[in-house]
């Protein structure tokens, strides 16, 4: 499942240079995480890496974006291959 930031952030640009499919960007005014790229670093690392580094704690599943750890891999491995 895709990930989404919350009215709950800060804009403190965390996020944004851990992701590794380049799917978080700044937004007016909190940043967004395009679905489309999230993998919640499935292929990349074990957990993902902008919920970890985030000091507002507001990264979260998207209840919109309902994806298997398989799709995850298969999304990851399109946009890297």
């Amino acid at each position: 499942m895709a990930l989404v930031i919350t009215d709950a952030c800060t804009a403190c640009d965390a996020c944004e240079p851990v992701c590794p499919n380049q799917a978080i960007s700044a937004g007016d005014p909190i940043y967004k995480i395009e679905p489309l790229k999230c993998t919640e670093c499935v292929g990349a690392e074990d957990e993902p890496q902008c919920v970890l580094v985030c000091p507002a704690m507001c990264i979260e599943p998207d209840p919109d974006w309902p994806e298997s750890k398989e799709q995850l891999m298969e999304k990851y491995n399109q946009l890297h291959s």
